[in-house]
């Protein structure tokens, strides 16, 4: 239940879960295996679809031994996550690749119980005297970015997303003094609260009015939300401490990979004067969603999750290989038009396709030259 406080909403009490909720495994055992094939394969006659649906039946499969053994064998996870997760199989997939649920089933329900509600007291105690006892200029930033968040996508227009979101973010920052809330953290909600509310409906959850959901189901959907975007932070924080170092070293990094990696680009980069920190700022502070779409950004990060530190090295050579995939066309432009073709990249049609190739692209750039770093840096 839900108590509201001028545009913000606090629980009044932690209400009890249903059974689904309290079940990490509710999404893998909805569908069996046997309904699944037998769905894909509905109205299929091509032989090439048949095995494509096939190939797909069997890797899910793949993933639901895993995750339901008694202990999830973590480097077989990870190696059937690296090709992208099934759906419905992506939200425990993601909490436990990013250590918010332990490997152990035994123990994976107690942990989320105590975990929704610690988040649960957290908001609570952090709201209790409602909008004046806030920090009003952490608040009133979140009030500014909430809004602007994946504007134009029906799930992130409706009034009880925004109000999950900045409950969300208004506890990271407060609870993260360092960092505080920054710019940008905003956009790194959006993937946790899509995936994980796919998991309690069957619709599209971009075009979902989160208000439909019972109460206890919208506490747990921002609980988890919030402890797994607390661990990806963990990770980077250095992007968003003042002065955002991590940032800076990461932009520099790329500016010496690319000058490695194609030196006619960045040559013509550096003869229009260019600077990487022009565009290439918002590619780390914002990890490329502002350039992709949501469901491309969770198609990434079911590969990133999956390599130690990710965000902040593998997405270098990310955005190494999206940088260099537009050098034909760049090479051909000024300044403006430089400038205005980064701010403004023709993605919108991108799907799974391309983000894979992308992927394999960052795949071999890291295996080249992860060990040459401080060299690309020095040759910056």
């Amino acid at each position: 239940m839900w108590k509201k406080l001028s545009t913000v909403c606090v629980p009044l009490q932690i209400t009890t879960p249903t059974s689904s909720l309290i079940d990490p495994l509710h999404s893998v055992h909805s569908l069996s295996t046997t309904e699944y094939e037998e769905r894909v394969a509905s109205g299929i006659g091509h032989p090439e679809l048949q095995h494509q649906h096939a190939m797909r039946a069997q890797k899910r499969q793949k993933f639901v031994d895993c995750l339901t053994a008694p202990n999830v064998d973590m480097a077989e996870l990870r190696k059937l996550a690296w090709s992208g997760i099934p759906e419905e199989l992506r939200p425990i997939s993601w909490m436990i690749l990013l250590g918010y649920l332990p490997l152990s089933a035994a123990t994976r329900t107690a942990v989320l119980s105590r975990k929704r509600e610690e988040y649960a007291n957290l908001v609570q105690l952090t709201f209790a005297r409602g909008i004046e006892g806030l920090d009003q200029q952490i608040w009133h930033q979140i009030e500014i970015d909430v809004p602007r968040t994946r504007p134009g996508v029906r799930l992130w227009m409706e009034r009880g997303t925004q109000r999950s979101l900045e409950r969300i973010l208004y506890v990271w920052a407060i609870r993260h003094p360092t960092s505080g809330y920054v710019q940008g953290i905003n956009d790194l909600v959006t993937p946790f609260f899509q995936v994980f509310l796919g998991g309690y409906i069957d619709s599209e959850p971009s075009l979902f009015d989160p208000s439909l959901l019972s109460p206890t189901a919208l506490n747990a959907l921002e609980a988890d939300c919030f402890w797994c975007l607390s661990r990806l932070l963990d990770g980077i924080q250095d992007n968003y401490i003042s002065g955002q170092p991590g940032i800076h070293r990461s932009v520099k990094h790329l500016s010496g990979l690319v000058g490695r990696v194609d030196a006619p680009l960045a040559k013509h980069l550096q003869s229009h004067n260019v600077e990487f920190m022009q565009f290439a700022f918002r590619w780390m502070n914002c990890l490329l969603m502002r350039e992709l779409s949501v469901r491309n950004t969770i198609r990434m990060w079911d590969t990133y999750l999956v390599r130690p530190n990710a965000f902040s090295e593998f997405h270098i050579y990310v955005c190494c290989a999206f940088l260099t995939s537009w050098s034909e066309k760049l090479r051909q432009m000024d300044f403006q038009g430089i400038i205005m073709f980064l701010q403004s990249l023709p993605t919108q049609t991108w799907g799974d396709h391309e983000i894979e190739v992308l992927l394999a692209e960052a795949y071999v750039l890291s295996s080249v030259w992860h060990n040459a770093q401080s060299h690309l840096l020095k040759g910056t």
